[in-house]
Formats: C-alpha cells, sequence, structure tokens
C-alpha cells in the first residue's frame, strides 16, 4: 500500500498539469523558479524557452545580490532539449550584462552544436560574453532598443604571471573572435576593430551597438521582437518537418 503523502507529491500529479491564473501549470511555474526556463506546449509547436539574464556564473558563485545564469544549469538543459523528441525548438532570450567567459563559451557552443532549430533574441542587452550567445543560434533578433558591447577579455584578480596571462587572454579572445565571426556575418576583422575602438567608451577600449547598428555589421540577424522571433523558430521547425525522410 503506498502512502498518502508520497502520492500527494508526486511530479506526476494531474494537479501539478493544471493551468494557474496565468495559464502556466504548477511544473512549469516551478521550472521558471528553479533555473528561469519553460517549456511550452500550449502553442503551435513544442518550445523550450531559456533564459540567460543578468551575469554568467561560471567555476565561482557570485554573490546572492546578483542575477545570474548558471552554467550547471543551463548545460544539462541543452543536452535534455536535444535529445527530448517533444520539444521541437529552442527560444534563447538575452539580457546579460556578461560573466564567465569560459563558462559563457562553453554554452554558446553547445548551443551552436544542436541539431534543432535555434533562435535567440537579445532585450536589453547582449554584452561582453553574451555576443558570442547571441549568434550561437540558427537565427539571432535583437531589438531595435537594446544594445550589444564588444570589448577585449579582461581579468579581474592579482595577476602573477604576466606574460603568461597575457598569452592566456590572447588565445581566449581570437578563440570568441573565430566563433562569433563563424557564427553571424561579421568578419574577424570587423570585431577586431570594434574590440579596439578608444574613441566610444570613456573608461573602456570597445563599442557598443544597438539594434540597427548590430545588424548592419552582420553581427545580428534581424531586428525584431519575440513574435518575429517565434514566427522565424515556427518556420525553421516547419521546414525541418517538410525536408524530413519518411
Amino acid at each position: 500500500m503506498s502512502d498518502d503523502n508520497d502520492q500527494n507529491t508526486n511530479s506526476d500529479d494531474p494537479e501539478n498539469e493544471q493551468p494557474t491564473v496565468e495559464g502556466i501549470t504548477k511544473n512549469q511555474l516551478e521550472q521558471i523558479k528553479e533555473i528561469g526556463a519553460i517549456t511550452q506546449s500550449n502553442g503551435k509547436h513544442i518550445l523550450h524557452c531559456l533564459t540567460i539574464i543578468g551575469q554568467v556564473e561560471g567555476h565561482y558563485i557570485l554573490p546572492a545580490t546578483n542575477k545570474t545564469t548558471k552554467y550547471e544549469h543551463v548545460i544539462p538543459q541543452l543536452v535534455a532539449i536535444e535529445e527530448d523528441p517533444e520539444i521541437q525548438g529552442l527560444i534563447i532570450v538575452l539580457n546579460t550584462v556578461g560573466g564567465d567567459v569560459e563558462a559563457g563559451l562553453a554554452i554558446a557552443e553547445l548551443i551552436a552544436g544542436m541539431r534543432k532549430p535555434t533562435v535567440s533574441l537579445v532585450l536589453g542587452g547582449g554584452h561582453s560574453i553574451g555576443v558570442p550567445l547571441a549568434v550561437s543560434a540558427k537565427h539571432s533578433f535583437i531589438a531595435p532598443s537594446a544594445t550589444m558591447t564588444i570589448h577585449p577579455v579582461r581579468m579581474t584578480s592579482l595577476v602573477i604571471g604576466v606574460p603568461q596571462s597575457m598569452d592566456y587572454l590572447t588565445k581566449m579572445q581570437a578563440r570568441i573572435t573565430r566563433f562569433v565571426s563563424d557564427n553571424s556575418k561579421i568578419t574577424p576583422e570587423q570585431f577586431n576593430t570594434l574590440m579596439m575602438n578608444t574613441g566610444e567608451m570613456v573608461t573602456d577600449i570597445g563599442s557598443i551597438l544597438d539594434g540597427e547598428m548590430a545588424v548592419e555589421k552582420g553581427l545580428i540577424d534581424s531586428v525584431g521582437g519575440l513574435s518575429d522571433a517565434l514566427a522565424c523558430l515556427y518556420s525553421m521547425i516547419e521546414g525541418d518537418e517538410n525536408n524530413a525522410v519518411h
């Protein structure tokens, strides 16, 4: 005989699948609270929405007051999305100031390597390591009012081995430049020019691009909002379905 408490806490309880007032089920609400993501099955297609907000947290835990996206949450999600036969597409919504370079680039590489249709949408900002994350999708969008900051890789804290550290930073920057140019229409030369610009930022070097300029430079594919991103993702999904071998 099973315990009543076990039955009440069962994640398969039909009550967990009943929509709340906002049209979101209890399970979906928990998913949003825990990892800032949701798998939506009530629309035209079954989509997973991944949010990358605040700072990308990597090997070091950031203060509790920081809004963060934890890479140990994102990486398993991406593997599960790719392997789940029910999920048809992924939309990545970004509003990030950047963060851990290696963690951000690892997430970007995973997204770029996915077979399923992927679309990204930059809202507010897609700064620093947010740039590779934005271009990692098969098609990228940016809101007209959003901005993207391109600047060289930095290292905080005490640096002891200066020549070795500089060599590491140079190699890391080359990896980022190569990834961005491989996954967008911008050339490595254009990206490096924007990155090393000294006439735009008062206390730093680099460039700040608004939505239209990011598209004009070839960094992002299209200016648009949520409906544009979803329409593009639907089109990609339906194109895959039409081209599938039966």
